[in-house]
């Protein structure tokens, strides 16, 4: 059975792109392309003639099962978005799904990738991100999906179209508060900028300064949430609610260490703090 391959192609600068792409490009029996007109133009910048068939949300539900018969039939293809990883915020994912189903193998041509390119490049801690994509574009759909996201502590990753952008930033500020935030536009072309300040600043600077191009939002987390009051008795109850529950006395005061942020022999002092009070006011009767 043949393989579809998920071919990712340059963001901007037609130099991002692998050798095992161009040669996955070259040797498939069709490319699979979201907008043919840019793909042709990466074609004939490296001079590979292989057939094209348009691929994208309005006629996806009539060119998967063809694709997928082409498949069946030991037909190579090679899926390609407009720019980037195919699959990601694009129609490609449900040809991948029915593939997946269908018993095909599918293969992964990694490469270029705005949001990943945005996020190493923000200076916000990219050890751990979560991708939102595009954001709904109806108000109260996009206020919730925001809503959802404003206990998020990991790094936040957004596409945004430029003439939507200061409304977002609005909304996000309006949402999540005080925020850092990078704002890269045009990845890899020629006019590539990347704008690194705060939510507010970032909606004064873009209301003035309206944008053009491809945007990638990369917002930082939440802060952790703060740890509760730290007070003794209150500890040395929990502990005893633990035990009462079931918990031994060491698993009881490791877990109501984390939650008060505190080492273990500080609850255990607490404890023994505890007793010696209670047997204290036994005494005192």
């Amino acid at each position: 059975m043949a393989s579809l391959y998920l071919v990712a192609t340059p963001i901007g600068n037609l130099e991002d792109i692998t050798l095992r792409a161009l040669r996955i490009l070259q040797e498939v029996d069709l490319i699979a392309a979201e907008d043919t007109r840019r793909t042709r133009e990466l074609l004939a910048h490296y001079d590979l003639h292989t057939p094209l068939t348009s691929y994208h949300r309005h006629n996806q539900a009539s060119k998967t099962p063809y694709l997928l018969k082409l498949l069946q039939e030991g037909r190579d293809i090679a899926l390609v978005s407009d720019a980037g990883l195919p699959g990601i915020s694009d129609p490609g994912e449900e040809l991948v799904r029915q593939a997946v189903a269908a018993g095909i193998t599918v293969v992964p041509i990694p490469g270029a990738n705005a949001a990943l390119a945005a996020l190493v490049a923000s200076g916000l801690p990219a050890g751990r991100f979560v991708f939102e994509g595009f954001l709904p574009r109806a108000g109260k759909e996009r206020r919730k999906r925001m809503a959802a996201l404003a206990a998020e502590e990991r790094t936040l990753i957004f596409y945004e179209a430029p003439h939507r952008l200061v409304a977002t930033l609005s909304d996000l500020l309006a949402t999540l508060g005080e925020r850092r935030l990078a704002v890269g536009r045009e990845l890899t072309k020629k006019f590539e900028t990347i704008w690194r300040g705060t939510l507010p600043e970032a909606v004064e600077h873009f209301r003035a300064n309206p944008p053009r191009g491809e945007i990638t939002l990369v917002v930082a987390g939440a802060g952790p949430a703060p740890l509760p009051a730290y007070d003794p008795a209150r500890v040395a109850a929990e502990v005893a609610e633990l035990e009462a529950a079931g918990l031994d006395r060491k698993e009881a005061m490791a877990r109501v260490a984390r939650r008060y942020g505190q080492p273990r022999r500080e609850i255990y002092r607490a404890c023994l703090q505890a007793l010696k009070k209670g047997g204290e006011a036994s005494l005192s009767k």
